[in-house]
């Protein structure tokens, strides 16, 4: 049986239409801490996650979450034979539980970086510093924010 013009049209507009729905995600508001331990282990691995060397300078209490100061610093001579890998942070409840990755090498000079990080409210954050050895260590703070940030109202 031939196929009529309007059957045609009413075919390849369906098509249309089906080719263009996107698919969407939906991410929960806030990481949970079974998402902070699965993102570590993402990094880590199954080796073992040691405390001592990294120490996390970012203030207990902050008034407002959109930008707060951190640094992270290891104890590391950055020679060829011992330096720091790797530097990741992350956090218990934004959006996104991985807050950075930070690659370095024996020519970094010191195993330290600073920057300006969002909190979406109190909360515990872990650094993470992996050696050349393959040992991980890391430190974790509690952080007390009183002005959250990363929430997006839906109306």
């Amino acid at each position: 049986m031939p196929t009529t013009r309007r059957q045609f049209l009413s075919l390849a507009g369906s098509v249309t239409v089906a080719g263009s729905i996107s698919i969407i995600t939906l991410r929960p508001l806030a990481a949970t801490p079974a998402m902070l331990n699965s993102a570590i282990r993402s990094v880590v691995g199954e080796a073992q996650l040691r405390t001592g060397r990294v120490k996390l300078d970012i203030p207990p209490l902050v008034e407002n979450g959109n930008t707060v100061p951190m640094t992270v610093s290891v104890a590391s001579p950055m020679t060829a034979d011992d330096y720091v890998k790797s530097i990741h942070v992350f956090n218990e409840k934004n959006p996104q539980p991985n807050i950075g990755n930070f690659h370095l090498g024996p020519s970094s000079g010191r195993a330290q970086v600073s920057t300006r990080i969002r909190l979406a409210d109190t909360q515990k954050v872990v650094a993470i510093a992996r050696l050349s050895d393959d040992t991980f260590w890391q430190v974790a703070v509690d952080i007390v924010v009183t002005l959250a940030a990363c929430t997006e109202e839906m109306n």
